[in-house]
């Protein structure tokens, strides 16, 4: 496999670069169109047929589909359009939808989650199909809304797109790591109903900001014993169980308690930690503050994933570690996902080997100044047409 198909650098780099001048921010009134226009329009100066589907008023996906015109199996490339908020432009040194090039990497929004790995698993498809017939059908899931509820890959999954995909490779940055773990996540929207009353007189309310934060009190508690049982994982580290978001009250006012609270809570899970369980825990945490306070508490579930675990001995992940080795000369790494991916629904949904594997930093995603280096591109493309050709052929 010494003679490798020769990705289009210059073409590849060129597109990243388009793509992250895209603000695809997952935003209301924003959306991955343009992005997917662009997409498109590099997919069919190339001779492909994509396909576009609306899952949402201005959130297409394109999946594209590649028969190599003989007998193997199907393998799947998975990347996303949409990209976080760039928060204040103040805390940037470059603009975050200027993709500037500087010092041989490229700055903006989604340069390395994920546009860069967008970018280089067409490429890489490009250069596998211009070799001519090849085992096997790449498919290639451009999918919206990775980065809040994972619309995008649910409706590629409902639509039957996932049916007959043998493995997948998701091209989420993971520095270099072939990332065969991913943390569970799930994300909670907790209300608490009290009655307002006078600060003077507390004793005449219930109020919720004491509720709330004996139930933070409990969250911490539970996560300790996650972290004891079943303990820091090798590749993910700990469970985490997180307040994000607490507000108590419509405008508030020093001496008045109010009546209604509001907590979010991003819980990170790893293997061993049951889902069913945990919200066991946390449900009758619930009630036991409930009953203390006075405060009515309703828990609701707005996401659940469980952790994902694909065998290093699947194929998938043999074929991607031979590959690493095979353009970058360095024994493969392997690790974990801290996050979760489109690959999780692939995965818990359609029962398909996932292996993460993409260009950029692995702690980079969603800072200032976020960047991905064009030869971290180049060799992952490359990695990419070696990993495809390896899985295909072998399994054919």
């Amino acid at each position: 496999m010494t003679d490798r198909p020769a990705v289009d650098i210059d073409g590849l780099v060129d597109f990243t670069r388009r793509l992250v001048r895209i603000p695809s921010v997952n935003q209301p009134g924003q959306g991955e169109a343009r992005a997917v226009e662009e997409v498109v329009a590099l997919a069919t100066s190339w001779g492909w047929s994509p396909v576009v589907e609306e899952v949402a008023p201005g959130r297409p996906n394109c999946i594209i589909r590649l028969d190599g015109g003989l007998p193997g199996p199907t393998l799947l490339f998975e990347g996303h359009t949409d990209v976080v908020t760039p928060g204040d432009p103040e805390e940037w040194t470059h603009d975050p939808f200027g993709a500037e090039m500087v010092d041989g990497r490229i700055y903006g929004r989604g340069s390395a989650d994920m546009k860069g790995g967008l970018a280089a698993m067409l490429f890489a498809a490009r250069a596998i199909e211009a070799i001519g017939p090849f085992p096997g059908t790449i498919v290639l899931g451009v999918l919206c809304d990775e980065e809040e509820m994972m619309i995008g890959v649910h409706d590629f999954v409902a639509r039957g797109h996932a049916r007959d995909i043998d493995a997948a490779i998701v091209c989420e940055p993971e520095a270099g790591e072939i990332c065969t773990t991913q943390k569970g996540a799930i994300r909670l929207r907790v209300d608490f109903e009290g009655r307002m009353a006078h600060g003077a007189m507390p004793h005449q309310g219930r109020n919720p900001v004491t509720a709330m934060s004996a139930f933070v009190t409990a969250m911490r508690d539970i996560e300790t014993t996650l972290q004891d049982d079943p303990g820091e994982h090798p590749d993910l580290g700990l469970a985490y169980l997180t307040p994000t978001h607490i507000t108590a009250g419509s405008l508030p006012q020093l001496n008045v308690i109010p009546s209604t609270g509001l907590l979010t809570v991003d819980i990170r899970t790893v293997p061993g930690v049951e889902h069913h369980d945990l919200l066991a825990r946390i449900a009758a945490a619930a009630e036991q503050v409930s009953r203390s306070s006075g405060v009515e508490i309703t828990s609701t579930v707005l996401v659940d994933r469980p952790p994902t675990t694909t065998a290093l001995d699947e194929p998938i992940v043999a074929a991607v570690a031979a590959a690493h080795t095979e353009v970058t000369g360095q024994p493969p790494v392997f690790g974990g996902v801290p996050g979760t991916t489109d690959g999780t629904i692939l995965w818990r949904d359609a029962a398909i080997p996932v292996v993460v594997y993409g260009p950029g930093g692995k702690w980079i995603a969603h800072s200032a100044d976020e960047y991905v280096e064009t030869e971290d591109l180049i060799r992952h493309a490359r990695v990419y047409v070696a990993a495809a050709l390896r899985f295909l052929s072998e399994r054919s």
